[in-house]
């Protein structure tokens, strides 16, 4: 019952036939747009279909452990909320809000956290689809809620909370909406500033790292309004739509990185700096003698 991802999928089908009918059959003046991005690509979304059903096939074995280690620290923590208390869920909403923020920025700048995240990037289209494009690793997330759990939270408390973010972010993945009520826009995640967050324009990379509350953002200067159209996909993209390229490409790479580099300190580099770092190659000076 805590995890309300897969009792959603009928309405994420609904969704998604009524956003894919709105291209099809509204008026849309920027719909034969020069990038060709705007709407849906059958092989595109057919793949972020099938990379979330593997999510939740995979998630059916996985979500047992986490379900586990949880457990095993919410025994030791030194006190334990009751669930029946109204603060307890106003605090969990914002601690595991503020768990989600920090998860997210540093799935963008440790670069194998970044192979499990990039999967949900690799789509060079925006629509409902897209949010369905979900890591077949989703075990780099533990870490980030444990501390939750040490806290006096449920574990099952945890997990639902967690089901509810996922399905409030489902809904901002559209270009069907525009920018909301100011004030909405000030406090949520909103589609226009998550459509910042999948554009590899450079003046919105590593921007907009929200889940449900934009707040985090623009207290820790990560926040970019939505000006410029949003170019969306990588900064190179992956070209493929093989669901298995797709979720283990970005490791394939960086094995690749790590055993041709030649210091330790590169290795080290190729796996824990940010995704687009390379290693500065030193001049070797060549003796005097050796010149003449």
């Amino acid at each position: 019952m805590f995890d309300l991802i897969a009792h959603a999928i009928p309405v994420f089908v609904i969704c998604l036939i009524i956003e894919a009918a709105s291209y099809r059959f509204l008026r849309d003046d920027e719909r034969n747009v020069p990038d060709g991005q705007r709407g849906y690509n059958m092989r595109d979304s057919a793949t972020s279909i099938g990379m979330g059903l593997g999510n939740v096939v995979i998630n059916i074995g996985w979500k047992l452990v986490v379900i586990a280690v949880y457990s095993a620290v919410y025994l030791v923590a030194p006190i334990h909320l009751s669930p029946t208390n109204p603060l307890t869920w106003i605090a969990l909403f914002f601690l595991d809000d503020f768990a989600y923020y920090w998860f997210h920025r540093l799935h963008h700048t440790v670069r194998v956290l970044w192979a499990s995240h990039v999967v949900h990037h690799s789509s060079t289209y925006f629509n409902l689809s897209t949010a369905l494009r979900q890591t077949w690793t989703p075990m780099t997330s533990l870490p980030f809620w444990l501390p939750l759990a040490l806290l006096g939270f449920s574990p099952w408390m945890i997990l639902l909370q967690q089901s509810v973010s996922l399905l409030y972010q489902f809904f901002v993945h559209t270009e069907r909406v525009g920018k909301l009520w100011r004030p909405i826009e000030f406090i949520w995640n909103t589609p226009s500033h998550h459509r910042v967050h999948h554009a590899s324009n450079a003046d919105y990379l590593d921007r907009n790292y929200a889940g449900i509350l934009i707040i985090w953002d623009r207290m820790f200067g990560t926040f970019a309004p939505e000006r410029e159209r949003a170019v969306y996909g990588l900064t190179k993209n992956i070209d493929t739509f093989n669901p298995v390229r797709v979720a283990f490409g970005e490791y394939a790479n960086i094995l690749r990185d790590v055993r041709t580099a030649r210091r330790w300190r590169d290795r080290f580099g190729h796996m824990f700096r940010g995704p687009g770092w390379q290693p500065v190659e030193v001049p070797v000076e060549v003796p005097a003698l050796a010149r003449s």
